[in-house]
């Protein structure tokens, strides 16, 4: 029986361009559900910019009435309601002695200093709810990446997925925060209306003539800028992706000299990047002064009309300047809304491809209610007509059966593609395969979780891992069950322990990233203590010394005949000459099992594993 179907998967979708709605009410309240548990920053933040808005509009009131009107011209008459502006400056000539003028302005610079305050603890309350909300969506999003099986990681870019959790969450803190700072500015916008209206219909009229023209000249500005945004989106992240392709392959790179040729390669992209920036930049350079030569005319026509009016006693000289003040609130929250909108665009992109992250429920299966191992194991597998392929359209393994008896060393050989790997892949429970074709003591390796097969199971791969980190947290992984002295007992048992002693710092000496600053050797055997130290009851070795010099080979060698003593091991190996102590050596073929047997009795059949013996013999002879 082979393995269960998969559902079908688009993995296309991480790789197209997202184009992004403009406002999309359920991905922003999805994304609001973040914000949440920071509820208290979110509402403080609401309070102080009200508190903020209300003063801004203030400033203008004690200028144009109390400062002009009431103390320059004397005129009690001003159509400028005060806003207790007025009872405010005599309470202060009381409390002082001060003269008006004097008091007048210590009470604008107190509304000023007052405005300012409580605009810096809105934003810093704003910017906190923000970044605490993504922090915790980084989190999930982190903790959801994690556990994807390797059969996502097979089909989507790396470079990709980074994007999803950097740049993208990054253009949500914009969005959160551009959304905070528009409440800000349009509250002054509908407050300040409200009072030139009052005031004077006219010049309130002539004013909101030029906020159709900054309107249109916003969403033309949007509409031109729409498509290079998302360009610009997408060419970031084929930057992100090409850059660590070629990081995480330096080596390679070197190697064969292929340094000019990558370089020409990223400076394809650079320019591409460069060529959108240098598209919107123009953009933004031609909307920006257009909206400020908007707004010098939309105080132009103010003067102009609102000087005639003065003249003619029609209005008083406090009105037209508190006039002019407020241009810059009426002009500001449209300006800021046309960027803002860009920034929606791209933020509603964004939010779309994280969420297309989060909601990938690609999995390993886990058992409702798993089966219970003991806690030691014994250490017995079973392969009964295991078939699996990684695709529907092929199959790697075919009707592979064998045992691995408790304690016994089996070895498995074959050529390149027979399915070695994929056996030890299977057992790591990294795919899914079909029911009751790998037992683990009789038990189906389907009906046990996850996290309790890979504890019974220590893996030592042919290209594996070292993290940024001391050697110490290297060799324990964060296990709370290893401790300091069973980390010190398995490097000693692995020959590690002499050249940890000799690092600087020994087993606290930090390592590079991928061990960098050790050989490979020694790193292959911090792979070894790390394995040992989590004490598992089968070792499970792929390739595990192909890349060894003969003396590290040998020290391995040595420890491995101490170590697998009493424990199941299983062996995959190119190299013959590493399997020979094995008890029994299992011989795969296109992907079925061709032979069982000992070195030496395969070697009297005189089949595969006579073949592969021979071959292997002539090239190291040669």
């Amino acid at each position: 029986m082979s393995a269960p179907p998969q559902p079908k998967r688009d993995y296309s979708v991480f790789e197209a361009d997202i184009d992004g709605r403009t406002l999309d009410l359920q991905v922003l309240r999805r994304l609001l559900g973040w914000m949440r548990p920071h509820a208290m920053y979110a509402l403080g933040s609401v309070v102080t910019v009200l508190i903020a808005a209300g003063l801004a509009v203030l400033t203008p009131v004690v200028l144009g009435r109390v400062v002009i009107d009431a103390t320059l011209m004397g005129n009690d008459d001003s159509t400028i309601p005060s806003y207790g502006m007025l009872d405010a400056n005599a309470w202060l000539q009381l409390q002082t002695g001060l003269p008006p003028l004097a008091a007048a302005c210590v009470l604008y610079g107190s509304l000023i200093a007052v405005w300012m305050f409580f605009g810096h603890i809105h934003r810093i309350l704003l910017a906190r709810a923000a970044l605490n909300a993504l922090r915790d969506l980084r989190h999930d999003l982190f903790t959801h990446l994690e556990s994807r099986p390797s059969s996502f990681y097979d089909r989507v870019a790396v470079g990709r997925v980074m994007t999803r959790v950097t740049n993208d969450v990054e253009v949500l803190f914009q969005l959160l925060t551009g959304i905070g700072g528009l409440v800000g500015e349009f509250i002054p916008f509908f407050v300040a209306l409200f009072i030139m209206y009052s005031i004077s219909p006219m010049l309130t009229g002539i004013l909101l003539l030029s906020v159709p023209l900054v309107t249109l000249a916003t969403l033309a500005f949007r509409h031109a800028t729409r498509g290079v945004y998302r360009d610009i989106r997408n060419s970031v992240s084929r930057l992100n992706q090409n850059l660590q392709e070629n990081l995480s392959g330096i080596q390679v790179v070197q190697l064969y000299n292929r340094q000019q040729r990558n370089l020409d390669r990223y400076t394809e992209h650079n320019a591409d990047n460069r060529a959108h920036e240098c598209k919107a930049i123009n953009y933004e350079c031609i909307y920006g002064p257009f909206n400020g030569s908007l707004a010098s005319g939309a105080l132009a026509a103010i003067l102009w009309f609102g000087g005639h009016g003065v003249i003619d006693s029609a209005i008083t000289l406090g009105s037209v300047v508190l006039f002019s003040r407020y241009v810059d609130m009426l002009f500001r929250p449209i300006v800021m809304l046309g960027e803002q909108y860009n920034v929606l665009y791209r933020a509603m992109a964004s939010a779309e491809r994280i969420f297309q992250a989060l909601d990938w429920d690609e999995s390993v299966s886990e058992p409702e209610r798993p089966l219970q191992l003991p806690p030691r194991s014994e250490g017995r597998v079973e392969f009964k007509n295991l078939s699996f392929g990684y695709t529907e359209d092929s199959q790697v393994l075919r009707d592979v059966s064998f045992d691995v008896k408790p304690g016994e060393k089996v070895a498995i050989v074959g050529p390149t593609g027979s399915g070695k790997s994929t056996l030890i892949r299977l057992l790591g429970r990294f795919y899914d395969f079909a029911p009751d074709q790998i037992l683990l003591d009789g038990r189906d390796l389907q009906q046990l979780s996850t996290r309790d097969v890979r504890r019974r199971f220590g893996v030592v791969l042919q290209d594996f891992h070292i993290f940024s980190g001391t050697v110490r947290e290297n060799i324990a992984l964060g296990n709370p069950d290893v401790s300091d002295e069973r980390v010190i007992e398995a490097a000693k048992m692995v020959d590690a322990h002499g050249f940890i002693s000799a690092l600087p710092g020994g087993y606290d000496a930090p390592l590079n990233e991928r061990g960098s600053n050790l050989s490979h050797g020694q790193r292959q055997l911090l792979a070894f203590a790390r394995v040992l130290a989590a004490d598992p009851e089968i070792l499970v070795l792929d390739e595990a010394t192909s890349n060894v010099d003969t003396e590290t080979e040998q020290v391995i060698q040595a420890a491995l005949r101490r170590v697998t003593e009493g424990r199941t091991c299983i062996l995959i190996a190119h190299r013959l000459q590493t399997i020979r102590e094995a008890d029994r050596i299992v011989v795969l073929q296109h992907g079925r099992v061709r032979e069982i047997g000992s070195h030496d009795q395969l070697l009297e059949k005189r089949g595969v594993y006579h073949t592969l013996h021979e071959l292997q013999f002539q090239s190291e002879a040669s």
